[in-house]
């Protein structure tokens, strides 16, 4: 299906996802310090850019995350942030801090001509598209952010000190159940040991669970906990333990008291009444006393991307910023 068949099958079709599409695009950015970037782009190559920031740390992009934007109006660049996806060295986390990261979409941005541009980013995607505004806010356009995760000590411990466990405590007791009691009292630390042993077989072991408590949580519905490709969750759990292990390279509250940096751009922010994974008082917080701050509370959901209720509003958000 060509672009314009694709724009008016959507447009008759108000937040629906658009038909899937293929790059226009698709390039490698060597970093110069040992890391290898993979970068598409889709869409109108001469279109307004927005930059889509996937989650995790380590989650990847996938072609699902190109629909969400008419490719008739917006040029879409995604790329796989270090050490996951199609980027190298793979689970890599040697030069792999927050810094780095908004360094990699400062680079992207001035390679492909794309500043100013919008953000679109949920959950760890949301932190780190915060993060690079507040450094960069003569770069960016707009953003809109979903399932907002600001970094901070006490969503770590809601998430991995017992807090979503009291909901969902057969899963939380699947989670725990590999680790020893005596280390129970700093699971991110337990992990973190395990998933860096320096054996593949235990670190690969390790990473399932690490993956499947997430996973779980991440839907309405428990979502399902069989496990992912060996690859790809021992990437997706080392990298995101690394940055968790380190409190995201963040200072404790630095993305709401650097919030004035931003509250001149527009924002949507796409929060799950229901998010178990990043529940609402992130962005709530976040929300409060920014004029330009659309927040859209979503009823009946919780935190995945892939939510009815979520896709819906994103693609909504996306629509009316194009119309605007």
């Amino acid at each position: 299906m060509d672009r314009t068949a694709a724009q008016n099958t959507a447009s008759s079709s108000l937040g629906r996802l658009y038909p899937p599409i293929e790059p226009f695009d698709r390039r490698r950015l060597d970093r110069g310090d040992g890391h290898n970037l993979y970068v598409e782009q889709c869409g109108n190559p001469h279109g307004r850019p927005v930059i889509v920031l996937h989650g995790g740390p380590g989650g990847g992009c996938s072609p699902m995350m190109r629909r969400f934007f008419d490719p008739g109006h917006w040029r879409i660049v995604l790329f796989d942030q270090r050490g996951c996806g199609w980027s190298t060295p793979q689970a890599s986390v040697e030069r792999n801090t927050t810094a780095d990261l908004v360094g990699d979409i400062r680079a992207i941005a001035a390679a492909l001509d794309l500043e100013p541009a919008v953000l679109f980013g949920g959950s760890w995607g949301a932190t780190l598209a915060l993060a690079f505004a507040q450094a960069h806010p003569h770069a960016v356009s707009a953003l809109v952010l979903r399932g907002v995760f600001l970094g901070r000590q006490a969503e770590l411990d809601w998430f991995y000190g017992g807090g979503a466990g009291r909901f969902w405590p057969d899963l939380w007791a699947r989670f725990i159940g590999p680790i020893p009691l005596a280390e129970r009292g700093d699971l991110i630390a337990a992990y973190h040991r395990r998933l860096f042993s320096g054996d593949r077989a235990a670190e690969l072991r390790h990473a399932q669970d690490w993956m499947a408590w997430e996973n779980a949580l991440a839907g309405m519905d428990t979502m399902s906990s069989g496990t992912a490709p060996p690859d790809y969750a021992r990437a997706f759990s080392r990298l995101e333990n690394h940055y968790f292990t380190n409190s995201c390279f963040l200072k404790e509250g630095q993305l709401l008291r650097e919030r004035h940096r931003i509250e001149h751009l527009p924002a949507v922010i796409v929060q799950g009444r229901y998010d178990m994974v990043c529940p609402p008082i992130s962005a709530w917080d976040l929300a409060q006393g920014w004029a330009r701050a659309d927040l859209r509370i979503v009823p009946a959901s919780g935190h995945a991307l892939t939510e009815p209720r979520i896709t819906t509003e994103l693609v909504r958000a996306m629509q009316e910023m194009a119309a605007g």
